[in-house]
């Protein structure tokens, strides 16, 4: 991937076609992550509303223990937005072009960690489990604050329920028969089709990643996560890498 591109997209200069692009091709690893996490520990990790609904059903069981360890992974999913939101706030200060690509080498890097030991770590499926589940959850955290910092809320892209909603809404607006013909009148409902191809691009990455990702970890196990620790920094090498060479500079002089 030519560097241009890789500075176009994850870059401290944001426009919206960069967003979208990075919107979709993060939706496509979260769907990966995502299915390769269930495939691995039989369960979803990227979206909290299940995990709360597990929770109130634990104390409503009166199983403590499980409705603690749904708290944990929820606190584990924060941890990880706190932390994009940390990296990005440190690096805007300084003006640094790596402002965005900081949570991304280090998403790539617990990926990459994952994949290498997760092999050794199936052997000990009580050490195992509990750990990868925290760990995805807080790169889900982690990823999805990226997204929602750099599209200032517009794009979501490791859970799909609010995607498919808005998606709905349109579609809905799409088919509506107006009755009266006059596009100008303030009854007139019209879809947002830039909307649409948006929220349609974010579900079919995410629904590709999701396949991709099952056949992967199906055939390669827990090293199917390495290409996208790779696909990741190799992102974000570019905005760090330049950032590298300012200081360096900065320095000689």
């Amino acid at each position: 991937m030519p560097q241009a591109t890789m500075r176009h997209l994850v870059g401290r200069t944001r426009t919206r076609h960069a967003n979208r692009q990075l919107g979709v091709l993060l939706a496509f690893v979260a769907g990966a992550v995502n299915a390769g996490g269930f495939l691995a520990i039989r369960r979803y990790t990227s979206h909290m509303t299940g995990v709360l609904s597990g929770i109130a059903d634990d104390l409503a069981l009166g199983h403590v223990a499980l409705a603690l360890a749904g708290l944990l992974l929820v606190c584990v999913f924060i941890s990880g937005a706190m932390t994009t939101a940390l990296l990005t706030n440190w690096a805007r200060h300084r003006r640094l072009n790596s402002e965005y690509a900081l949570s991304l080498l280090l998403e790539a890097a617990l990926l990459l960690v994952f994949g290498l030991l997760g092999t050794y770590l199936a052997r000990h499926t009580t050490l195992l489990v509990p750990a990868t589940v925290a760990l995805l959850c807080f790169i889900m955290g982690l990823q999805n604050a990226v997204v929602t910092k750099i599209s200032h809320a517009e794009i979501r892209t490791t859970h799909m329920t609010g995607v498919i909603t808005d998606l709905g809404i349109e579609l809905g607006k799409l088919i509506y028969w107006n009755r009266s013909s006059d596009p100008a009148s303030d009854t007139y409902v019209r879809a947002n089709h830039d909307k649409l191809q948006v929220l349609g691009s974010i579900l079919g990455g995410f629904t590709a990643g999701g396949v991709v990702g099952a056949l992967a970890f199906k055939h390669l196990s827990y090293a199917a996560t390495i290409p996208i620790s790779l696909l990741l920094a190799s992102l974000a090498l570019v905005p760090v890498l330049d950032d590298l060479r300012v200081a360096i500079r900065s320095r000689r002089r």
